[in-house]
């Protein structure tokens, strides 16, 4: 398949742009950030993404979805990404609305589908439960109780964890940490007796949550998948939401490009715009190679996950290592051009590295997915 986008898909596009681009510029997120809003986000500009139907991107049309696929939500995540833009795009019509999809009864689908695509249901998957990404050493334990189960443990960095009316929470049914077996997937209501959120701040102001389970029952229904079989079903969404995290960061990449090569043009050092200098348009040429090989390897991973989602995870795997690689160069490149002020708050360069770094840890960093790459091909 051609690595460019269809013609609808191009349409999507521009219309996510304008909408992104008029309604929440990095100076969006400045003022969220300064006003301190309780959501970290905007309701309003969320309740327009479910009308013009970007909360149900990924949602069947039977539930009132679009029935579009990841390269669709990588069109959208790759305009938020080139804003900063704020918002449970990721965690509800990504994450939650996947897992949902792929692994929910029919009476679950038709609970919670409907909601997340008119944009009245907020989810969020709780799944690290330390410092790194690894969902395999989940340990949190779900015993059972009666007619469910009873959760004890708790879950760290939970992306709009804070905000979620339903929670999506990997627990260890059987089995010891690092084993892939007894793996099992609940939805939980937060408000349920036993849980305690706190809302954690990032450093790049945007949103996550640090959740307590203490005790928390959950009857059976509340199981999403099979009991003790849920790492097929948390492995596949997660790519889904690597694969969406990668297209952020490629937008990121961009905006920071082209913001650094206008300055280029207008600072003057010496007599001399500074991009008259060869050695920064040296390393403005291969920053722009690199975003434009990321760009193609991003999108081979989204078009695998949609044509062929059980092989998608070594395309996935190269993606995110390499946006977030691709990430970090450009916003270093970014800050170092920029000179000094680059490293001010009163300019928004800083706000795309501290995006950067967070993108980078989401899911997974390089490093990670390079290893996972590397156990897949046998080294």
């Amino acid at each position: 398949m051609a690595l460019v986008l269809t013609e609808e898909q191009s349409m999507l596009r521009d219309s996510a742009r304008g909408l992104i681009g008029d309604k929440a510029p990095v100076s969006h997120l400045r003022q969220l950030r300064d006003a301190r809003e309780a959501a970290g986000f905007s309701r309003d500009l969320w309740r327009t993404f479910a009308e013009m139907g970007f909360a149900g991107l990924l949602i069947p049309e039977e539930f009132g979805g679009g029935g579009l696929g990841c390269v669709e939500a990588g069109v959208l995540m790759e305009e938020i990404g080139r804003t900063l833009m704020p918002s449970p795009f990721l965690a509800t019509a990504v994450l939650a609305a996947s897992a949902l999809s792929r692994g929910g009864s029919a009476a679950q689908k038709s609970q919670y589908l409907p909601k997340i695509a008119d944009g009245s249901l907020l989810a969020a998957l709780a799944i690290d439960e330390g410092a790194k990404h690894r969902p395999l050493m989940t340990g949190m334990q779900a015993l059972r109780s009666g007619n469910g189960f009873r959760l004890q443990g708790d879950k760290a960095f939970v992306v709009d964890g804070h905000t979620a009316d339903l929670l999506i929470v990997a627990a260890r049914t059987a089995g010891n940490p690092g084993e892939g077996l007894g793996l099992t997937l609940f939805l939980v209501d937060p408000r349920s007796k036993g849980i305690a959120t706190e809302r954690t701040a990032m450093v790049d102001s945007h949103n996550a949550a640090r959740i307590v389970f203490d005790n928390v029952e959950v009857n059976a229904d509340g199981v999403l998948g099979e009991v003790d079989q849920a790492r097929g079903l948390l492995e596949g969404v997660l790519n889904i939401g690597r694969g969406a995290v990668a297209s952020e960061m490629v937008g990121l990449s961009e905006e920071v490009f082209n913001r650094t090569v206008s300055y280029l043009k207008e600072r003057r050092q010496f007599g001399k715009l500074i991009g008259e200098f060869q050695a920064l348009q040296h390393r403005a040429a291969r920053l722009y190679i690199e975003i434009e090989i990321t760009r193609a390897a991003v999108l081979k991973a989204l078009q695998t996950l949609d044509d062929d989602f059980a092989n998608a995870a070594a395309a996935v795997a190269v993606a995110k290592a390499r946006a977030g690689s691709t990430a970090t160069s450009a916003v270093q490149e970014g800050v170092q051009m920029h000179g000094g002020m680059g490293m001010t708050d009163q300019f928004d360069i800083g706000f795309f590295m501290k995006r950067a770094r967070v993108c980078q840890e989401l899911f997974g960093d390089s490093n990670f997915h390079a290893d996972q790459l590397a156990r897949m091909k046998g080294y």
